[in-house]
């Protein structure tokens, strides 16, 4: 790598929505880039190779901007009979901590693993945020190009670099599915879409609901993305593997209502038509009407004919089965239900199948139900349902 302030040719190889942002921001810097791309695609802000070879052989500093830990495993293979002497690969990929890791051992001192948090507006006006591992001199070498795309961090190894920016896009996907339940309760209580966003963006969500928020209203077509649904539902499955943790917001994300191309913004946007959720939504509100009024009818509309109650009551495990269950309702209220309470807490759906959760407070006691749904020929039904009673001062759980 040359010194830090001299002038030196950039390969940026990998010229999607992040790549080409980067290389365009680099040449507007008057920084010398040339670039690839496996899509062939020229995007004619900056001088395209037509091989990964041609495009490193002079390049002083070789960038990454690739989709995945493969694609970076295949191009670097690509490229390392052409690699100059001193050649530093400077890796913005977002990849498994074990692939950072893989990548640092085998190129030493001349790799820096710097993952990125932020997205195509965050390149342009050189806001990213960088979390760069590397030995200190190679770091020193690179850090004016990485300080013309924004704010470094350094961090002690490439490993814990990855493993960082799964974390932080975590918090995103997080982020994205509590605006997606804020819409959908907006919508369910009869709210103006435009009006819940104007409140939101008040709050804890305001930075995301401002940045998103022409793809939140339609004003802006979802594949103009920043950031797609694929990207961060990879993303989350890499952490999910990685730490040996299921994460709701993979499934969630990447469910089969979602187009991968679009961005991740339009993942928080209920649906109005053919809203699987919502189809869900129908036997818990049944389930929820049943305890509501007592009338064992409504059960019987929300689970199937073969379906299971169990749980432990009076310290034994109980299995009903439906008739059994609703033998337990006598067709009225209980005589505190005003001061009863139930809430769905969170619902996921896996294609044909699906889970919930629901609090229910009764007295001084508070139950959490677990449930398993199917779509089933007429409709979607509780398959079963399992309990929890955290024990207070009343009775047992119907």
């Amino acid at each position: 790598m040359t010194a830090p302030h001299a002038p030196c040719t950039i390969a940026v190889l990998g010229l999607g929505r992040m790549g080409e942002a980067i290389a365009a921001r680099l040449t507007a810097q008057g920084r010398d880039v040339v670039g690839w791309t496996r899509s062939g695609r020229a995007p004619g802000t900056v001088e395209v190779a037509p091989d990964p070879g041609t495009a490193v052989a002079k390049a002083d500093l070789v960038l990454l901007s690739l989709f995945d830990g493969p694609a970076c495993l295949q191009v670097l293979g690509d490229i390392r009979d052409s690699l100059r002497t001193g050649t530093v690969v400077l890796n913005t990929s977002t990849v498994a901590p074990a692939e950072a890791a893989g990548f640092a051992r085998h190129l030493g001192r001349s790799y820096v693993h710097a993952p990125v948090i932020g997205s195509v507006p965050a390149v342009a006006a050189g806001t990213l945020r960088i979390l760069a591992a590397a030995e200190q001199d190679t770091l020193d070498g690179v850090r004016p190009v990485l300080e013309t795309l924004g704010t470094v961090r350094r961090v002690d190894d490439a490993r814990t670099a990855a493993a960082l920016k799964l974390v932080a896009n975590s918090s995103l996907a997080g982020a994205l599915l509590a605006l997606g339940d804020s819409l959908r309760q907006g919508d369910a209580l009869g709210l103006p879409r435009t009006q819940v966003l104007d409140v939101l963006e008040l709050g804890q969500l305001g930075g995301l609901v401002a940045r998103k928020r022409p793809f939140l209203t339609g004003e802006r077509a979802p594949h103009t993305a920043d950031f797609t649904i694929g990207a961060l539902a990879k993303d989350m499955a890499l952490l999910a593997d990685a730490s040996a943790t299921p994460l709701r917001s993979a499934d969630a994300l990447a469910g089969p209502a979602a187009d991968p191309a679009s961005d991740v913004a339009v993942a928080a946007v209920p649906t109005v038509e053919g809203d699987v959720e919502g189809a869900v939504l129908d036997p818990l509100r049944a389930y929820v009407r049943g305890h509501a009024t007592g009338d064992p009818g409504h059960f019987r509309d929300a689970f199937l004919p073969t379906a299971h109650i169990e749980g432990v009551r009076d310290g034994a495990f109980v299995s009903w089965g439906l008739d059994e269950y609703c033998a337990l309702f006598r067709g009225r209220p209980a005589a505190d239900e005003a001061t009863r309470t139930r809430s769905i807490d969170a619902v996921e759906v896996h294609g044909s199948v699906a889970t919930a959760t629901m609090t229910l407070r009764h007295g001084a006691d508070r139950f959490t139900d677990v449930f398993l749904l199917v779509d089933a020929e007429d409709g979607w039904r509780i398959a079963n349902k399992v309990y929890h009673r955290h024990v207070g001062r009343s009775s047992g759980h119907r």
